[in-house]
């Protein structure tokens, strides 16, 4: 059995343990609350004096596993009667970050250990009664705020996690490495500066036009489908309660994000150790990039020998490749595992036809953009080119990286659609961070669905502004899961959109993180093949 045929198996292994035994699962007792912030939650030392808030301080996450539960009647405006949580007695333990801010041992000194009469310590359980809040609807509905999860889910999460991280850590530790050595040699092997120019110019040229026309289409598919219409607002609500504390950092982190001039100046490294040791993409290109002219500057006895060295430094990276990819398939299962799980069909549900209108605008930009690029400029047949490129996308799609596929994506442009190495060298590592097509296109979707449950009517220049901010904001861009967020709340900015509308949708941005990486992914190696013939070079068929 092939080993992407092994992968496929393990996609699938771990969708299924994330839907069953997932901290969301319906199939599993709901018994642990978890919150990122205990500001975002009451708690109280006594359930009959609302005045007895608990002094637990403020900005902890928690994990409280569930004692007991006080419910309460709730009338709805039809009459009709429900029982719901009222008071939930929880119990979570003392971790060393709420040991640092208790300083005073205000709550520790409420909760003594039973065995030393002192202040409970780190490890040492603390009780308190939950306040579950309650919100009723235009509709009828009510909505309860925190919602428990599984606490076996959450173990069986928690366990699988180190898993997937130690995966993405093997496939990151030859980046580095590799895109220095190849990028050297093949920039190197050019032999002119001013085939490198025209080289990147045209890649430069082609990926910026691909992620407008990748905005264009998100838009165009959100108008058709009109995925905002179809979320109700109890769905909304919910969204909203469970996911605003993430959204508000995903805000902070781009109120604080460079401007576009900082980013281009960015590229230029100060230090270029502090940039390898860094991993930051951008600055090892340009330095590589340098120093590989300045070798070809030189004469060709003093440098044959350096490039030779690197040479035999990419050939031991692509070995680690292959030895990483033997236990790519229970990587990627633990990764899968837990992205569902931590979603839940629930979510999913709520928000599919939001999902549909983006999987269909990739699908739409995968088939009809890069089956033209791939068809009419590469001259390959598409269904053959698909087949080649299926690795990368499979690697792709589990690690929501594209930083992380990048050894599997040269692996694929060099053997499997026969590019040449200057070529691949220098084209790949560059669209691992310049080229976000799957990024810019769900960024229209998610910007239209937004606008449209807040009953914004966005006006032409709004939505051109979007597509230039998309495009603008997909260079420099984090290679790495979950970074499009963090531009889509700039994209949402610049068109007027309410920014809490990011807690809308992140219910489901992780799972379609996998999908649109996949998309740059498959954008990378189609530019690249499309620069390769231009180049005058011959691809496998």
């Amino acid at each position: 059995m092939q080993i992407y045929t092994k992968i496929l198996i393990g996609m699938g292994v771990g969708a299924a343990v994330g839907l069953t035994l997932g901290p969301r699962s319906t199939l599993l007792e709901h018994d642990l609350y978890k919150v990122d912030r205990s500001d975002s939650v009451t708690l109280l030392a006594n359930p009959d004096d609302p005045e007895s808030a608990l002094p637990v301080p403020k900005g902890v996450p928690l994990r409280m596993t569930v004692l007991e539960t006080r419910t309460v009647q709730k009338r709805d405006k039809g009459g009709d009667e429900y029982d719901m949580p009222g008071m939930v007695r929880v119990s979570f333990r003392v971790t060393e970050r709420i040991a640092l801010l208790d300083s005073v041992e205000r709550l520790r000194k409420m909760f003594p250990n039973p065995r030393t009469g002192r202040p409970a310590r780190i490890g040492d359980p603390i009780e308190g009664w939950l306040v579950i809040e309650h919100k009723e609807l235009e509709g009828g509905d009510f909505m309860i705020s925190p919602r428990p999860v599984s606490s076996v889910g959450d173990a069986i999460n928690t366990a699988l996690s180190p898993i997937g991280k130690a995966f993405m850590r093997l496939l990151r530790l030859v980046i580095v490495p590799l895109v220095f050595a190849s990028l050297l040699v093949g920039v190197a092997g050019l032999g002119d500066v001013r085939k490198l120019g025209r080289l990147g110019v045209r890649t430069l040229v082609i990926y910026l036009t691909t992620t407008a026309l990748a905005v264009s289409i998100g838009l165009g598919c959100a108008h058709l489908l009109s995925p905002g219409d179809h979320v109700e607002e109890k769905q909304r609500e919910v969204l909203r309660a469970e996911y605003q504390g993430s959204a508000d950092k995903k805000v902070e982190e781009a109120a604080g994000a460079p401007s576009m001039v900082d980013n281009i100046l960015a590229i230029i490294p100060e230090n270029p150790a502090e940039s390898l040791a860094g991993g930051d993409m951008l600055q090892i290109i340009f330095f590589v990039i340098i120093f590989g002219i300045a070798l070809t500057m030189l004469k060709h006895e003093r440098t044959d020998q350096v490039i030779q060295f690197f040479d035999v430094v990419q050939q031991a990276m692509i070995v680690i490749i292959r030895m990483v990819m033997a236990v790519a398939p229970i990587g990627v299962a633990a990764l899968v595992a837990d992205v569902i799980g931590q979603s839940g069909w629930t979510v999913l549900k709520a928000l599919l036809v939001y999902a549909a209108t983006v999987l269909f605008g990739l699908a739409l930009h995968v088939t009809v953009v890069y089956g033209t690029l791939v068809r009419v400029l590469a001259r390959l047949p598409v269904t053959w080119f698909a087949r080649q490129v299926r690795p990368a996308q499979l690697i792709a799609f589990s690690t929501s990286s594209s930083a992380a596929t990048l050894p599997v994506t040269m692996e694929c442009a060099e053997e499997n659609l026969g590019i040449s190495r200057p070529v691949a060298s220098f084209v790949l590592p560059l669209g691992a961070t310049v080229n976000m097509d799957g990024t810019a296109l769900y960024q229209g979707v998610a910007a239209i669905f937004i606008a449209q449950v807040f009953g914004i009517d966005l006006s032409l220049g709004a939505q051109l502004g979007i597509v230039l901010t998309a495009t603008a904001a997909s260079i420099g861009a984090a290679a790495v899961p979950g970074a499009g967020m963090i531009t889509l709340a700039m994209v949402l900015t610049t068109a007027g959109i309410p920014v809490t509308g990011v807690a809308l949708i992140l219910g489901v941005d992780r799972i379609l993180d996998m999908f649109r990486t996949a998309v740059n992914i498959t954008g990378d190696l189609a530019v690249s093949s499309v620069v390769a013939v231009r180049e005058g070079e011959t691809l496998h068929r």
